[in-house]
């Protein structure tokens, strides 16, 4: 199914990335993706698209344009129906949104019902295009927002947010009934969104406060104490790794230095993945010299969080051997 996707604008790379967990995306552009996607029930994972429509056509983005574009699919609804216009910043097209729904509405053979329509069909411009769809997915946004982290029985400071969690989750590629570490899983954020969707997910953490957290967090979770740099783990056994590395002080660190942390546990996570299997790895300063010596690097973001944090996370592989 060819499918329109609105992505988050909060990040203007790592939406369209998380998106490739689950359609494959054929075209780019400001908040807006267009790709197929064969399973529809995979678009529920995501953390970073607002809206998923069932592609029906596209135009330039103009007046004259989308009226012809509409009037051509000849959209008759069998039951109550309503448009829906979501103009991304930087379109060219200048109508206003209400505007544009009133005068497509009226194009379209049906009932309209704007409270509890049977069908929404959406416009979304961006650019120079606009895409025309039939909504078939909305994230239930409440539902994330539940789980922040200082709602949860166990909090700590400096832990990431649901959304993020997923998302990073998401970027490793795994799949449900597989397996995904956290050698550093702290509150476990990591194994609540990875449970969410279906994941098999094991937490190490060198802190006993930690994994007690975590246990709080999410009864029932599979948790250990151990050192990330010596994962008691078999060699190729895991599909996936997902951990955000200590930066601070104030966290409990085996190791002289950060720097030999940080190749020590990249080295066992390069041990413990299965060949081409990914991990996706969150610090606070750039460590991509010290990945590569163990793994490819796949892809690199930044995001910042305040003035004084900026989170770089990377996408790892573990090649595979010939």
């Amino acid at each position: 199914m060819k499918v329109i996707c609105l992505l988050s604008g909060e990040h203007p790379l790592l939406p369209a990335a998380e998106l490739r967990c689950a359609v494959r995306v054929e075209q780019i552009l400001p908040q807006v993706a267009i790709g197929e996607c064969s399973d529809p029930s995979r678009l529920a994972r995501l953390a970073l698209t607002h809206r998923v429509y069932e592609y029906i056509a596209e135009s330039p983005a103009t007046d004259s344009a989308v009226d012809a574009m509409v009037r051509d699919a000849a959209l008759e609804p069998a039951g109550t129906y309503v448009v829906r216009v979501k103009k991304v910043e930087g379109t060219v097209l200048a109508t206003q949104e209400l505007a544009l729904e009133r005068r497509l509405g009226g194009l379209i053979t049906g009932r309209v019902s704007l409270s509890s329509p049977e069908v929404t069909y959406g416009l979304v411009c961006s650019a120079h295009r606009c895409y025309l769809g039939r909504l078939l997915f909305e994230p239930d946004r409440r539902s994330i927002d539940a789980r922040r982290p200082f709602s949860r029985p166990f909090f700590h400071p400096g832990v990431m947010m649901p959304r993020m969690s997923r998302t990073l989750v998401n970027l490793s590629g795994v799949e449900p009934g597989e397996i995904l570490v956290d050698p550093f899983v702290g509150t476990g954020g990591t194994l609540i969104e990875a449970a969410l969707i279906d994941v098999h997910s094991l937490g190490l953490d060198v802190d006993p406060l930690m994994l007690g957290g975590a246990c709080l967090n999410l009864p029932g979770a599979d948790v250990a104490l151990a050192d990330a740099a010596r994962l008691p783990l078999g060699t190729a056994s895991v599909d996936a790794v997902v951990s955000d590395l200590p930066y601070g002080q104030s966290v409990q660190i085996r190791g002289d230095t950060l720097d030999r942390l940080y190749d020590e546990s990249l080295a066992e996570v390069a041990r413990v993945l299965k060949p081409g299997r990914r991990a996706v790895i969150v610090t606070h300063r750039p460590i991509d010299g010290i990945a590569a010596r163990h793994l490819e690097v796949v892809d690199r973001f930044e995001q910042r969080v305040h003035k004084s944090l900026t989170r770089r996370i990377l996408v790892l592989k573990r090649p595979v051997e010939h």
